[in-house]
């Protein structure tokens, strides 16, 4: 077999990261719309129709599907005959395939990696390194799965050291409602069984990787005691009624993937991953005749799906809107929001507390005095657009600094994507406040109703600097109103009990 070129590596690894920001594998793209065909809550059908939207957009567009472009995670098979052409080591390919992919300049990706985590958290700006998991098989060739993992499921994985008489079944469903929706369902679940520790959180990683197929198992039935514990836990996951982005629903999950391994007699580890609405991964195999080749999608594998927010949908005047007419919204009431709002992520947060904390004020051209913070870190624009892909971020990392944002500036309400938590709620009615959710996953479809977007501070932050926003009817829900009301404890509670396979268990 001849040399693999080191450069038809780097290539390969940055068409990649480009395909899969823009191009979702056509077997969730298939499920998905066969979810959505069969949904019956109007809150989460009217999620996915937004899912189903943003990918056919980014699919014509060649725009990320999701404004979180990724942390990357590289699984490679390298035959051990395989020779090199090239002095490079493995880890600088891949990361060189990284770099060139993320500052492409007709797509540029958003750079998420920061380098001394535990410390100054500075961005590498380049969005690598990549974590990069590496096995020597038979063969002359190299097989290459890569993946970009969002943050806010990334954040969700879960590892447990089970007694060997404990139940899995009952673990997983303990577990996945304190997962929020942060990871943005429907999607996978990635289940590692056995092992080590490490040996199963890479196991579930992995087992992400693999096709949708869990109608085709169902179809011909499970064949292994594996195959009958995806079933079981697809199945008994979706009757917890979770739902598309947690507002309630039939599905939660469209399939679960599980990977084992021999264990000691004295354990039982599992690990748990979830895969989001925006999940990323292709293969491919070099074998030294050059770059690798990945098939465009026809658009005829996408849904016709339209989307309107309908007649009771209510505008609201960001410039001008009130405390009082704050006050009559509804929770699960879609609102489309037009004037100007701040953004703030996690950084952006940080920093006003310090300021306060030393006595200082807020930025020149900051002032949320009845106003909104959106929860974003959007893409970088390219060509004539206002500001790139640019959804919402995981609420629930800002809670904690919810009652000093409502005590101090003013602030009428937040924006984001999933549920908040008890403290967040709890500020929000004594506040009077409210929290409003945008479709997490739909983030090109989301920045079309951005009109105008400048940098007002924190510049050097880069993705996490605070913006101004100008949008026209950009869509969202009043997730917690008020009163403290949240459709991400009403809206699951309410399709447990309809669906009815497992007892709903009372709060309080």
């Amino acid at each position: 077999m001849p040399a693999i070129q080191s450069e038809d590596l780097i290539q390969s690894v940055a068409d990649a990261l480009q395909y899969i920001s823009y191009y979702h594998p056509p077997d969730y793209i298939a499920n998905l719309a066969r979810a959505y065909e069969l949904e019956q809550s109007p809150a989460a059908r009217d999620a996915m129709a937004q899912i189903l939207i943003n990918s056919r957009m980014c699919a014509e567009g060649h725009r990320p599907i999701c404004q979180d472009t990724g942390i990357v995670t590289v699984f490679c098979k390298v035959g051990m005959g395989l020779r090199w052409a090239g002095s490079e080591s493995l880890e600088d390919m891949i990361n060189e395939g990284v770099r060139r992919a993320y500052l492409n300049p007709d797509n540029k990706l958003r750079a998420s990696i920061l380098r001394d985590p535990a410390g100054a958290r500075a961005n590498t700006r380049d969005n690598t390194p990549a974590v990069i998991h590496v096995e020597l098989v038979p063969g002359d060739g190299l097989d290459v799965t890569v993946a970009a993992k969002g943050g806010g499921s990334e954040n969700k994985s879960k590892f447990v050291m089970l007694n060997p008489s404990d139940s899995i079944v009952d673990w997983v469903l303990k577990t996945v409602p304190t997962m929020g929706a942060g990871w943005c369902p429907p999607g996978m679940l990635g289940i590692g069984i056995g092992g080590t520790a490490e040996k199963a959180m890479v196991m579930a990683k992995q087992a992400l990787m693999d096709p949708i197929d869990m109608q085709e198992l169902i179809a011909r039935g499970p064949a292994t005691r594996i195959e009958e514990l995806r079933v079981e836990l697809y199945e008994k996951v979706n009757a917890l009624g979770i739902g598309a982005q947690g507002l309630g629903g039939l599905t939660t999950v469209l399939d679960v993937k599980i990977l084992d391994y021999p264990t000691h007699a004295a354990s039982l580890p599992v690990a748990m991953i979830p895969n989001c609405a925006a999940t990323r991964h292709v293969h491919f195999h070099l074998d030294g005749s050059g770059v690798a080749h990945l098939p465009t999608p026809s658009l005829a594998d996408w849904p016709e799906v339209t989307w309107s927010a309908g007649a009771s949908a209510r505008r609201v005047n960001l410039d001008t809107v009130t405390a009082e007419e704050v006050h009559s919204w509804k929770p699960g009431e879609t609102l489309l929001l037009s004037g100007a709002m701040l953004t703030g992520r996690d950084a952006a947060h940080k920093r006003i507390q310090d300021l306060f904390a030393r006595g200082e004020p807020l930025p020149p051209g900051v002032d949320f005095n009845n106003r909104f913070i959106y929860y974003v870190g959007p893409v970088d624009p390219v060509g004539d657009e206002v500001v790139g892909p640019a959804g919402p971020t995981t609420a629930t990392r800002m809670d904690k600094f919810t009652d000093m944002m409502l005590e101090r500036t003013g602030l009428l309400g937040m924006i984001g994507k999933a549920e908040r938590g008890p403290v967040a709620i709890e500020a929000i009615a004594r506040h009077r406040a409210v929290y409003l959710m945008a479709v997490g996953g739909a983030a090109y479809l989301v920045s079309k109703a951005i009109r105008q977007s400048r940098v007002v501070a924190f510049e050097d932050l880069g993705m996490e600097a605070i913006h101004e926003f100008v949008v026209e009817d950009m869509p969202v829900t009043v997730a917690v109103d008020s009163n403290g009301t949240s459709v991400h404890q009403t809206g699951p509670r309410e399709w447990q009990g309809r669906i009815g396979k497992i007892p709903v268990v009372s709060e309080g």
